[in-house]
């Protein structure tokens, strides 16, 4: 089982530990913003099991449908669970709502508090395992799960504050003005993840200062050539494409030309991981004067 199967799998196995502590909360005391921490829970182990279904479905290889592999999945997963987790936000406000509406007195906050601290930190811990292996993986699917799982922390910080303030002071109306200002830090989440994984599926350039790294790798690699131009990278899951136009002396032959590929091509791959380069080879008379100058 590959790396990134094997976390995503461990993901579904915290979520629920942390759905029935923060659930197990939320029912000793009644308390509307513990729901709201339980229901973005319930968020997490659905966004875990659609993070272990991308990255076993990108794991493929290519095949006649599919001739660049299916990475992209990830992206696609990562788009649902931003999708998810507004629609949690969503069913949070109307909860709260209807607690403002409602209110009833904490019941054993003591316990619940307790309860749901552990799985704070129980989150906390994962969390930043599933972002720093999800980029190190090039794991859109990880890397999403990461950030919502994270954003459950902070979000279970504030709901431990301001339950303990219920429970202090007896303004019961601060319980469910926690829960909408919960909803809504996870609304702008879930926005976030979406309009970071959209960019994937747009096949958006990675940062300019990669762009501009592989374009310095490629004028110091290319010794024996005039000039490389149009060069143009994009981002698939954990691979990265690259392609750009070689121009060669008019009078070269064939298998130089090739040698000087193959030069590039290993210095491109020792630069980056995961690295899919096309060379289009061109005579002087297509020189651009312009792009990667090869002196």
């Amino acid at each position: 089982m590959r790396a990134a199967q094997r976390i995503a799998v461990g993901s579904i196995g915290v979520g629920l530990a942390v759905l029935a502590l923060k659930t197990a909360a939320w029912w000793v005391t009644g308390s509307a913003a513990l729901f709201s921490d339980a229901a973005e829970s319930v968020v997490n182990v659905a966004t875990a099991v659609m993070a272990l279904a991308a990255v076993r479905f990108a794991a493929r290889p290519a095949d006649a449908n599919h001739p660049y592999g299916h990475d992209k999945a990830e992206f696609f997963a990562a788009v649902v669970e931003g999708v998810l987790i507004v629609v949690a936000a969503l069913a949070i406000l109307d909860h709260a709502w209807a607690t403002f509406r409602h209110p009833a007195p904490l019941e054993a906050p003591l316990p619940g508090l307790g309860m749901n601290a552990l799985s704070t930190l129980l989150n906390a811990g994962w969390g930043w395992h599933l972002l720093r292996r999800g980029r190190a993986l090039r794991s859109a699917a990880l890397i999403a799960d990461g950030q919502h799982v994270l954003s459950d922390v902070v979000t279970s910080v504030g709901v431990l504050i301001g339950v303990a303030l219920v429970f202090a002071t007896g303004v019961r109306v601060l319980d469910p003005a926690l829960a909408a200002a919960t909803a809504v830090y996870i609304l702008v989440a879930g926005l976030r993840v979406i309009a970071g994984s959209v960019g994937g599926l747009m096949d958006a350039a990675p940062p300019e200062d990669v762009v501009a790294r592989m374009r310095r790798v490629v004028g110091e690699s290319a010794e024996g050539a005039i000039e490389a131009h149009d060069l143009r990278m994009r981002a698939a899951g954990r691979l990265t494409f690259l392609e750009f136009h070689l121009v060669v002396p008019g009078a070269m032959t064939v298998a130089a030309a090739h040698d000087i590929c193959d030069r590039i091509e290993s210095a491109l791959k020792s630069e980056m991981a995961d690295l899919v380069i096309t060379i289009h080879v061109e005579p002087e008379g297509k020189a651009k004067h312009h792009g990667v100058l090869v002196l």
